[in-house]
């Protein structure tokens, strides 16, 4: 018995890599737009980040979450930062054996000079992002409370099998593509 895939009619294989920008949302919006319009129903996309603005992906995680196509992630390298709320966007999610996750709060850079009431618009910014994030982190995660003290301080850094754990992965499992899938770049 074979246990090789077979394609779906609605399903579609997709890759995303990348800093997660203005860009990277103009061309998921533009791929997610061809998804709808060709009828698929499930998008499987390999995600490969190490993140970028935190605005963008909350932006595409809302979007994907909210969109009638339903999306299965898989991570077969690393995912961090923002990078990783994009992925909890995913109804089901996956990554490899080799794979790794991180998460950590925001930070940015003040000018040199800086005055104190530039500094706490930043502050209240970089709070303000951290909510957000923080939110859907813990819809669909479940860390231990050693976990979130290193979070709330570090970068936290998960392998697929720690992600298991918390419930931020389905399985370790692969992209793999069934043989004669057109796999798109997005």
């Amino acid at each position: 018995m074979s246990e090789e895939k077979t394609i779906q009619p609605s399903d579609a294989w997709f890759t995303l890599s990348g800093d997660v920008n203005s860009d990277m949302v103009h061309r998921v919006f533009e791929a997610v737009s061809g998804m709808s319009e060709n009828g698929v129903e499930t998008a499987h996309v390999l995600i490969q980040s190490n993140g970028g603005y935190v605005s963008d992906g909350l932006c595409l995680y809302n979007f994907l979450s909210n969109s009638p196509i339903k999306f299965v992630m898989y991570n077969a390298g690393a995912v961090a930062s923002i990078a990783v709320i994009l992925f909890l966007s995913g109804t089901r999610r996956y990554a490899s054996e080799t794979a790794r996750f991180m998460v950590h709060k925001s930070h940015a850079t003040a000018a040199p000079g800086a005055r104190p009431d530039a500094l706490n618009i930043i502050v209240e910014g970089l709070r303000a992002d951290d909510a957000r994030t923080e939110s859907i982190l813990r819809k669909h995660i479940e860390l231990l409370p050693e976990q979130w003290a290193i979070h709330q301080y570090s970068d936290l850094h998960l392998t697929a099998r720690d992600a298991k754990i918390a419930r931020m992965i389905n399985d370790v499992a692969d992209f793999a593509p069934p043989k004669g899938a057109h796999i798109r770049n997005i």
